[in-house]
């Protein structure tokens, strides 16, 4: 694993992935819990960010709320994988694409401003390829609070459990603000400020809105984004579980408290071709950990016997944020 040694940029990464302040000048507040100017933590995130240690500092959206988004996965013959990856990486909402150890080699995650752009990407990619597209649809989150700690482990732990979006409190211009959130804000000493110019909005307006798209649990994470792979964790499993979906009640807390499972929830199958439904990620700093964790989910009272297969990630051929609003409608 490649360590991170300085114990400041350590804290950086380690305690600012969630929960990063909405106030005028953030870094100045992180600047002080690691002893710290204000613009020496602006340098060292930037060029964090130049290294590929981070992707960016900005939020996530939960799942169906502002926007729509789907797992889906093609069986590319092996002399096609490049090309039919590039056709699928040449849509603008496909944020996620892997390769992984499977008949069905590549998967990504399509993202939209709503069901309708969804399906017209898949459509797109099935005419393009030539290739079935599978859909698999989210049926429920257990947990995707993504983190990552500096001494290896996964965090947190004990995830928080997925709350309810209160979607009443959605408001125009919404839509936009998190789709550079998820993007990424400005790294710069006032880095609101400079999202609501690029917005044409006001600082204070922007600051409110942040604070009620994350109380209503639409913005579900706001922090410090890492690039797992360049810090050390380069062994990606997604593990698929064959349940009913009855089955899946008990089992999916249970599989999402484990630690090393980074990610769980449940799908739709598709029927007479992918029967899985239950679905968790393992990342570990090697193939040996991932399999030893993969051992004691298994284990679990809920899922002992139950038919299941790791897939794991090869190359990753795109990482980066959600499609909320659809920018070349907004151009």
């Amino acid at each position: 694993m490649r360590l991170v040694a300085d114990p400041a940029d350590r804290r950086l990464l380690d305690d600012f992935q969630r929960d990063f302040p909405v106030t005028p000048h953030p870094f100045a507040l992180l600047a002080e819990e690691v002893d710290l100017s204000e613009a020496e933590v602006v340098r060292r995130l930037n060029a964090m960010r130049q290294t590929g240690r981070i992707t960016r500092v900005g939020g996530t959206c939960a799942p169906n709320t502002l926007s729509a988004s789907t797992l889906a996965a093609v069986a590319a013959p092996a002399d096609r994988i490049e090309g039919v990856a590039e056709i699928i990486n040449d849509e603008p909402g496909v944020n996620h694409s892997y390769e992984r150890e499977d008949d069905w080699n590549i998967w990504f995650v399509a993202t939209g401003p709503d069901r309708t752009h969804v399906d017209a990407t898949l459509a797109r990619i099935e005419e393009r390829t030539g290739l079935t597209v599978l859909d698999l649809r989210l049926v429920r989150p257990f947990n995707v609070d993504l983190g990552f700690k500096m001494d290896g482990t996964t965090n947190p732990v004990n995830p928080p459990a997925p709350r309810a979006a209160d979607l009443d409190v959605i408001q125009p211009g919404d839509r936009d603000l998190m789709q550079a959130l998820c993007q990424g804000v400005p790294i710069v000493p006032r880095p609101y400020q400079a999202l609501a110019e690029s917005l044409g909005r006001s600082e204070n307006e922007v600051l409110d809105r942040i604070s009620a798209l994350s109380d209503a649990g639409i913005l579900s994470r706001l922090g410090v984004i890492v690039r797992h792979r360049a810090l050390g964790w380069r062994s990606n499993a997604m593990v698929v579980w064959d349940l009913p979906h009855d089955a899946i009640t008990e089992a999916g807390p249970q599989l999402a408290a484990l630690p090393g499972v980074t990610l769980c929830y449940e799908r739709s199958p598709v029927e007479g071709t992918w029967p899985y439904r239950l679905y968790s990620m393992i990342h570990a700093k090697s193939r040996e950990d991932a399999l030893e964790v993969l051992d004691r989910a298994s284990n679990l009272p809920a899922l002992r016997g139950v038919d299941h297969k790791p897939l794991f990630s090869t190359r990753c051929f795109r990482q980066t944020g959600a499609m909320i609003a659809d920018r070349r409608e907004r151009a």
